[in-house]
C-alpha cells in the first residue's frame, strides 16, 4: 500500500474504539477504586495538602471571627452603669483567660535593703527612690522601685518598662534608655508617685533545669508554658502585680485615689490588660503594643491567650476599659525576631516575632473600637508622629496629652539631673532570677494540688448509684471538654464525598487510600485495610489505627519503613486477623516543612492558630473523625456499633481524647501515651517533660484543672477501655501510669464493669505490644481470635 494513500475508516468502527476504551477505563477505574466512590487521582503529597487546608480552614475562622465575636458582647449604652454592667460578663471570661482567677494577698509596700543596699536607693529634690516588694500570691511577690515625690502626689501610677528593660532604666538610674524616654523619672518630677515594676524578661538564663537540661526558651515562654497547662498565664501574673500596687496606691491615697498606668512593649501590654481587668484605673497610656492581633500567632508564645480572638481584639479590650480614658501612642515595637540563639546545650524554645505595626493599622483598629461603643462610650486618644512615623516610647507628648486628658493639675518635666543609685552590690539578674523561680515554684505547687481540685470538681459531684446516672452525670463534663478545653467548631460536615484509590493489594487485604469532604476546605484521609474473605451481606468490626507524633497512615501498616520498629504494622496485623482497618491521618506531622515553602514548624502552628479561636488541633482533628465515623458506618460490610480506636504514642494521645468525645468509637486502646498528663507536660524533674522541648503545642489551656486522663476516661465510660505499658517507655514512668490507670480502675470495678477495662504492663519500650491488646479487641469488638490462640 502506497504510505501516502488515504485510508477511509468507518465512523462505526471509531465510535466502537472509543466505546471499547471507555469501558476499559471504566473498569480498570473501577477495579482501583472501593465501591461507591470516585477515584482519587491526586498526586502530591496528602500529608501536606491536608495540613495545607486546615490552615486555609483557621485562616477563614481567624478573619471571621472580627464579625463573630461581636454575638458575644450585649453592650447597653443607656447609661455609664448600665455600659459597665453589661460588659462584665466579658471582663470576667477576660480574665479566666489570662489567668487572673486566684486571690491576691494583702498588700504590703515594703521598702528594704541592708548596708550595702539600702532601701532609700536614690535622692533628688524631687522624690526619692526606694527599692521595694509586695506580697501579691502565696510565694509570689512583685518587685520594683517606688518613686515618691516630697510633696502630695498628683496622682498614682504604675510605670511599665519592656520586658527586656529595668526599672532602673526608666528612672534614669542605668544606661540603657536616652533621658527624654525615661518616663517614669518623667511621672515623678512632674509631682506623680510612681512604682516600677521589674517584668519577667526575654532572656533564657534560668530557664531549666540544670540537673536536667537547660534551654533557650525565654522566661517569658518558660513561665508560660507551664502556667497556660494550669489556667494560669503570664500575662494574668503579672496584670495581678499591677493589681496589688493598686491596692496599696487606694491603702496611702484613700478610695478616692486617682491611678493610671503607663507602659511600652510588653510593658504596654500589661498596662492595657490591666486597666481592661481593673476599673479602679482611671487612665492608661499604652505604647508600642496595640494594633490588630488578628495575626497574634505570628507573635512570640507568650502572648498567646486561649479565647483571645474568639471574644476579643485590641479594639473589644479598649470597650472594656471605657468609659475610663485610654491613650495609644504610636511607637516603635521591640525588636524582637526570635528566641535566643540555638546552642548545643539550649534548644526548644517557640519561633515568633515582633514588628512596628504601620499607623493605619492602629488607627483601624482604634477607629473599631469608637465603632464599638457606638455612642462615644469611651475616652480615646491616639498619639502619632509627623507622617504616621512612629514616636516615643511613652514620649513628653504622650505623657502630656494623657496628664490633660486626665484633668491631672501638673506640669510635665524632666531635668537634666539624674537620680543616682546609692546601691553598692545590686545585682538585676539577682532579682530577674528571684522573679522567674518564685513563678516557677508557685505553679509547680499549682500543678501538684491539682487532683485535689479534679476530684472535687469531677468525681464527687457525680451520681454513681448506677451506670446510667452516671453517664448522664458526664454529659456537662463532656461538654466542657469539648467547648473549654479541646475546643470546638460547629461548622456543618459537608456531604459524604469520597474518593479512593487501591494502594496495597495483599494475600488476606486490600488497602486504600480514602479521602473525604470534611468543610469546603478540608478533607479527611487515611487508608483501609479490607479483608479479602468478607462475605456477602456480613458486617465486620473496624479498628481505627491511629499513628503518633510525624507519622502517617502507612506507618503502622507497613514492615518497611522506619517506625515500623514501633508500631510493628499493627494495622496489617489486624486485618489479617479479619478486623477491617482504618489508618487515618492526624495533622500533628511535624517536619521540615522549608522544602515545601512554608515556615519549619508549619504543623505546630495550627496550633498557634487556633488557640485565640479557643480551640486546638483536636478541635479539627474531631471532626475530621466524626466525619470517618459517617463515614465507616455507611459502609455495607460494617458494623457501626463495633468501631473501636488503637492509638501509639501521640495515637495514643488521640486515644484519650477522640473517644472521650466520640460515642462512635465503642472501645478505646492508649498505647505508649497513658499518663499523669499535667504533670508529664509541665513537670521539672522528668526528663522527658514537655516543658524541656520543642514540643510547645503540648500544652492545653486549664487541663491540669480539669481533666487529666483518668477524667478522660470517665468521659469514656461504660466503653471498654485498656492501657498498654512498656516497662522501658521513656514517654513516662511506671508508678505514675500505674497511679493514674487506678483511678479509672476503681470507677469500672466500683460501678460493677471491672472486666472493661485493664493494663497490660510489658518488657519493651515506646512500641505497639500487640498480645493483650489484640485479645482485648477480639473480646469487646466480638471477633474470634486466631484458632492457634484460642487453642493457648
Amino acid at each position: 500500500m502506497n504510505p501516502k494513500e488515504k485510508v477511509a475508516i468507518s465512523p462505526a468502527i471509531v465510535l466502537a474504539v472509543l466505546l471499547s476504551f471507555t469501558a476499559t477505563s471504566r473498569a480498570d477505574e473501577k477495579s482501583q477504586t472501593l465501591s461507591g466512590t470516585r477515584l482519587l487521582d491526586w498526586t502530591d503529597d496528602l500529608s501536606v495538602r491536608i495540613i495545607d487546608e486546615a490552615h486555609h480552614f483557621l485562616d477563614r475562622k481567624l478573619a471571621e471571627s472580627i464579625v463573630s465575636r461581636e454575638k458575644l458582647w450585649s453592650r447597653d449604652f443607656s447609661s455609664k452603669e448600665a455600659y459597665e454592667k453589661s460588659i462584665e460578663p466579658n471582663r470576667e471570661h477576660f480574665k479566666k483567660s489570662i489567668g487572673v482567677v486566684e486571690q491576691r494577698l494583702p498588700v504590703v509596700m515594703e521598702r528594704y535593703g541592708d548596708d550595702s543596699n539600702p532601701a532609700l536607693v536614690a535622692e533628688t529634690d524631687r522624690y526619692q527612690v526606694y527599692q521595694v516588694r509586695w506580697p501579691v500570691l502565696n510565694g509570689v511577690c512583685g518587685e520594683g522601685l517606688l518613686l515618691e515625690p516630697k510633696r502630695k502626689p498628683v496622682a498614682y501610677v504604675v510605670t511599665l518598662p519592656d520586658a527586656d528593660q529595668t526599672p532602673e532604666q526608666i528612672a534614669g538610674m542605668a544606661e540603657g534608655v536616652e533621658p527624654s524616654l525615661q518616663f517614669a523619672r518623667r511621672f515623678a518630677e512632674s509631682g506623680f508617685e510612681v512604682v516600677v515594676p521589674v517584668l519577667i524578661n526575654r532572656a533564657c538564663d534560668f530557664s531549666g533545669n540544670p540537673e536536667i537540661r537547660m534551654t533557650n526558651q525565654p522566661h517569658r515562654e518558660w513561665i508560660h508554658r507551664q502556667a497556660f497547662e494550669m489556667g494560669r498565664h503570664l500575662i494574668g501574673y503579672e496584670v495581678q502585680k499591677v493589681q496589688s500596687v493598686v491596692d496599696w496606691f487606694q491603702q496611702v491615697g484613700g478610695p478616692d485615689a486617682r491611678i493610671g498606668v503607663v507602659g511600652y512593649g510588653e510593658g504596654g501590654l500589661i498596662a492595657f490588660y490591666s486597666a481592661a481587668v481593673d476599673k479602679r484605673i482611671e487612665a492608661c497610656l499604652v505604647s508600642g503594643y496595640f494594633d490588630s492581633r488578628q495575626k497574634v500567632w505570628e507573635e512570640p508564645i507568650y502572648r498567646n491567650v486561649w479565647n483571645l480572638l474568639r471574644e476579643f481584639g485590641d479594639a473589644e479590650i479598649a470597650t472594656l476599659i471605657a468609659p475610663r480614658l485610654l491613650l495609644i501612642e504610636h511607637s516603635v515595637v521591640p525588636k524582637v525576631d526570635g528566641p535566643p540563639p540555638v546552642t548545643k546545650d539550649r534548644r526548644g524554645a517557640a519561633p515568633g516575632r515582633l514588628t512596628t505595626p504601620s499607623i493605619e493599622s492602629v488607627r483601624g483598629e482604634l477607629a473599631r473600637a469608637s465603632a464599638l461603643d457606638k455612642v462615644g462610650m469611651g475616652q480615646r486618644r491616639l498619639v502619632e508622629g509627623t507622617d504616621g512615623q512612629p514616636v516615643g516610647p511613652v514620649s513628653e507628648v504622650a505623657v502630656k496629652t494623657m496628664a490633660e486628658a486626665w484633668k491631672i493639675p501638673c506640669e510635665i518635666n524632666l531635668s537634666t539631673k539624674l537620680p543616682g543609685d546609692n546601691r553598692k552590690t545590686f545585682d538585676a539578674q539577682a532579682r530577674q532570677k528571684r522573679q522567674v523561680e518564685q513563678l516557677t515554684t508557685h505553679i509547680q505547687i499549682v500543678q501538684r494540688k491539682s487532683d485535689w481540685v479534679r476530684d472535687k470538681w469531677f468525681l464527687k459531684k457525680t451520681d454513681r448509684k448506677s451506670v446510667e446516672t452516671f453517664t448522664q452525670d458526664t454529659q456537662k463534663y463532656r461538654e466542657i471538654f469539648r467547648n473549654e478545653v479541646i475546643g470546638s467548631f460547629d461548622d456543618s460536615l459537608l456531604p459524604l464525598v469520597v474518593r479512593t484509590r487501591k494502594i496495597y493489594d495483599e494475600p488476606k487485604w486490600t488497602g486504600y487510600d480514602v479521602v473525604m469532604d470534611v468543610w469546603p476546605e478540608l478533607h479527611a484521609w487515611g487508608i483501609l485495610c479490607l479483608p479479602k474473605d468478607i462475605k456477602a451481606g456480613e458486617k465486620r468490626p473496624v479498628v481505627v489505627c491511629q499513628h503518633g507524633l510525624s507519622g502517617v497512615p502507612r506507618d503502622v501498616i507497613e514492615k518497611d519503613v522506619p517506625a515500623a520498629r514501633a508500631y510493628h504494622a499493627f494495622a496489617a496485623a489486624l486485618a489479617e486477623r479479619g478486623f477491617v482497618t482504618f489508618a487515618p491521618f492526624n495533622l500533628y506531622r511535624n517536619q521540615d516543612y522549608t522544602k515545601f515553602n512554608h515556615a519549619p514548624d508549619y504543623a505546630r502552628l495550627l496550633q498557634r492558630k487556633a488557640n485565640p479561636l479557643r480551640a486546638s488541633l483536636f478541635s479539627i482533628i474531631a471532626r475530621q473523625h466524626e466525619q470517618i465515623l459517617n463515614w465507616l458506618g455507611s459502609l455495607q460490610f460494617v458494623d457501626k456499633t463495633r468501631i473501636g480506636f488503637y492509638g501509639l504514642s501521640y495515637g495514643g494521645y488521640s486515644a484519650m481524647r477522640l473517644p472521650a468525645l466520640l460515642d462512635g468509637y465503642v472501645l478505646s486502646i492508649c498505647s505508649a501515651n497513658f499518663n499523669d498528663w499535667p504533670r508529664k507536660t509541665i513537670s521539672l524533674d522528668l526528663p522527658v517533660s514537655y516543658i524541656f522541648t520543642g514540643e510547645w503545642e503540648q500544652m492545653e489551656f486549664d487541663l491540669g484543672h480539669t481533666f487529666n486522663y483518668a477524667e478522660m476516661a470517665y468521659l469514656i465510660f461504660p466503653r471498654p477501655f485498656m492501657v498498654e505499658r512498656g516497662h522501658n517507655d521513656s514517654a513516662g514512668i511506671d508508678s505514675w501510669v500505674a497511679s493514674e490507670y487506678g483511678k479509672i480502675r476503681y470507677l469500672y470495678n466500683t460501678m460493677g464493669l471491672g472486666d472493661r477495662t485493664e493494663i497490660e504492663y510489658f518488657n519493651g519500650g515506646h512500641e505497639i505490644h500487640s498480645a493483650g491488646t489484640f485479645r482485648f479487641l477480639h473480646k469487646h469488638l466480638n471477633w474470634p481470635e486466631p484458632a492457634a490462640e484460642k487453642a493457648q
